[in-house]
């Protein structure tokens, strides 16, 4: 896996607020206070008592979990994922030591990232396996990547001149017990999202300019009656891009529901990534572990704010987003390439149909890539399995239903750079569009995909369509 990340640096603003948990979390221990993970056995095991040594019983915390499977998830995925459980650990309800809020900003100032297995989590008790990888690593055990290779732990810290983390007291488990990898997993999954929803608007604006449709269905009354404000401020972004626009005399009185519901399409897909990105904030502000310490209290709380269920229901809302937009795009693109719709252009954008194949290859990747994700879309936030001796009776599966929308997430983007593939196409075979609002994407997409006059991959091609549409969303 080739791979480099830009080092990050992060300053935390109230170290005090640390060290105070964590003294109040070493007193507990003195006064013989029973604390979950310190003094005791992990998840069923509660009801024994832990490993007398407080060093030998935070590699106890890491070697029982170093058991995932699966290929490495991707470097900056775990990145994230640090940065995540540094703010939850900074909040000081953790008991946490500075020595690992050290660590963690250390490591992110560099390019170092943790080689951590796919498969593992629940998100039910945090994160635990793949965070078990990500503490190794940063212990100098196991694995991690350094400007793009993979490596021994040990050796990557040392290249990228950092310390070995030594834990002690209950800086292991803190590690682990959260949902930070679920959380940055479903973070990444929304800003794709959110980027994915503004390409479909400026896609649908140059598809019906390049097809010369008829503005009507944009028409804001017709828009506001329906209730949904998403829906009115798609439509009124829509009619923006489309302004000065030429419709033309030919097209049908009402255009397929591809282009004539797409206001209500994206509107709603807007209005579920609220939703979404209510719980990625509160999640993201939020204190994520068990138990948790109120020095000004005197009071060692234990409960279940390790339980990514906020976010497995968000990141399935998200999936479905996704697959929906995929599935716009995909019949959009078809809508593209039909000759009895596309307002006379060729078969497949064909320059000359039958000697040059142009589109084809693209639309059959493209129906692939959403059978894919429609049959993948099946919601993980109800796949409750019990285990870990029925102490973890009911599982949220956050961390499956996060991977699953980030993957949906990058699919989309593809679909649409497909679309812009095929949009950049018909320009070519055809007329400019006439909407000033459309003619900057279109530019910007003939500036990276040369025209198809005889046919030649175009894998790499809607990959850098995909780019131009994730910048023009952006801008």
């Amino acid at each position: 896996m080739e791979w480099a990340a830009s080092p990050l640096r992060v300053e935390v603003a109230d170290e005090e607020r640390i060290r105070r948990g964590h003294r109040f979390f070493e007193e507990c221990l003195l006064d013989g206070r029973p604390v979950y993970g310190a003094t005791t056995g992990f998840g069923p095991l509660v009801v024994y008592s832990g490993r007398s040594d407080a060093a030998d019983q935070c590699r106890n915390v890491l070697d029982h979990l170093i058991a995932g499977q699966g290929p490495d998830l991707e470097p900056d995925l775990v990145r994230a994922a640090m940065l995540v459980r540094l703010w939850s650990l900074a909040a000081g309800r953790s008991g946490a030591s500075m020595r690992v809020i050290e660590a963690l900003t250390a490591a992110l100032a560099t390019d170092l990232a943790p080689a951590v297995p796919r498969l593992g989590s629940l998100g039910a008790s945090g994160d635990l396996v793949p965070l078990a990888y990500l503490a190794r690593a940063l212990e100098g055990q196991g694995h991690a990547y350094l400007a793009g290779q993979r490596m021994p732990a040990g050796r990557a810290l040392e290249r990228a001149g950092l310390r070995p983390l030594v834990f002690q007291g209950r800086d292991a488990l803190a590690m682990v017990n959260g949902t930070s990898l679920t959380t940055a997993a479903a973070g990444l999954a929304l800003l794709s999202l959110h980027r994915s929803a503004k390409a479909a608007v400026l896609l649908t604006a140059a598809l019906a300019d390049v097809l010369g449709c008829t503005p009507a269905f944009l028409d804001p009354e017709l828009l506001t009656a329906f209730g949904h404000g998403t829906t009115a401020d798609v439509g009124r972004d829509l009619r923006g891009l489309l302004a000065g626009s030429d419709p033309r005399p030919d097209r049908p009185l009402q255009e397929p529901y591809s282009i004539r519901c797409t206001p209500q399409l994206i509107g709603a897909a807007v209005s579920a990534m609220g939703y979404a990105d209510e719980v990625v904030r509160a999640d993201l502000g939020g204190v994520s572990d068990n138990p948790l310490v109120f020095p000004e209290q005197e009071a060692v709380a234990h409960g279940g704010n390790f339980f990514g269920q906020p976010a497995a229901f968000a990141a399935d809302l998200m999936t479905m987003v996704g697959t929906q937009l995929g599935n716009l795009a995909e019949r959009q693109l078809d809508l593209l390439i039909d000759p009895r719709r596309n307002g006379g252009l060729p078969p497949m954008l064909s320059p000359d149909p039958g000697r040059q194949h142009a589109l084809q290859g693209v639309q059959v990747v493209a129906t692939a890539m959403v059978a894919d994700m429609r049959r993948t879309a099946h919601p993980a936030s109800v796949q409750s399995l019990p285990t870990n001796w029925h102490n973890q009776d009911v599982i949220p599966f956050g961390t499956q239903a996060a991977f699953n929308a980030l993957d949906h997430a990058r699919s989309l983007r593809l679909l649409h750079g497909a679309l812009g593939v095929a949009l950049r196409q018909a320009v070519h075979l055809g007329e400019r569009p006439t909407g000033p609002g459309v003619t900057d994407l279109v530019d910007r997409l003939c500036a990276v995909v040369d025209p198809v006059d005889v046919d030649r991959p175009l894998d790499a091609d809607v990959r850098a369509a995909a780019d131009v549409l994730d910048a023009a969303a952006g801008s």
